[in-house]
């Protein structure tokens, strides 16, 4: 991602922040990137229970006016916005954060206990400590820069 696309990532998160959190829902992820049909803002929404096609609709609409009036968007882009998804990928700490109690399935870059491979449930993440995965009875501690892919395994 290139400097302009992450100063519009970061100035969308905090005008939609308070957009999407007033309906009681949580802003998990945002994206903008030039893809083949031209540049894309992509938000993840989610809530326990799961969002609707009605409130992913509300939120799209309520916040286009917003960007419109406020945001540095140079250019056409198409905004999506949509819950996570049964596989979602999980890339930054707030997204283990928020998944905690869900499975996951995560790959490691070396071995933790002699393997590389782990699912399970997102137990917790800790800056410090890192993710911490139920696996079976078994529970098992990676540290974040050894992740090297997870995504929910609902």
């Amino acid at each position: 991602m290139d400097a302009r696309d992450a100063k519009v990532t970061e100035e969308v998160e905090k005008l939609a922040g308070p957009v999407v959190e007033s309906q009681g829902i949580t802003l998990v992820d945002v994206v903008y990137r030039r893809e083949p049909s031209g540049r894309t803002l992509r938000l993840i929404v989610d809530r326990a229970g799961g969002v609707s096609l009605e409130e992913c609709a509300s939120i799209s609409t309520e916040l286009a006016d917003l960007l419109d009036v406020k945001s540095q968007i140079h250019g056409p882009y198409n905004m999506e916005v949509s819950s996570p998804g049964l596989d979602f990928r999980l890339t930054k700490p707030g997204h283990f954060r928020h998944f905690e109690g869900r499975r996951v399935a995560l790959w490691t870059r070396s071995p933790v206990d002699g393997k590389r491979y782990f699912e399970g449930v997102l137990k917790s993440f800790s800056e410090g400590k890192g993710i911490t995965v139920t696996v079976g009875e078994e529970v098992v501690e990676v540290f974040f820069d050894n992740v090297a892919k997870a995504r929910l395994n609902d």
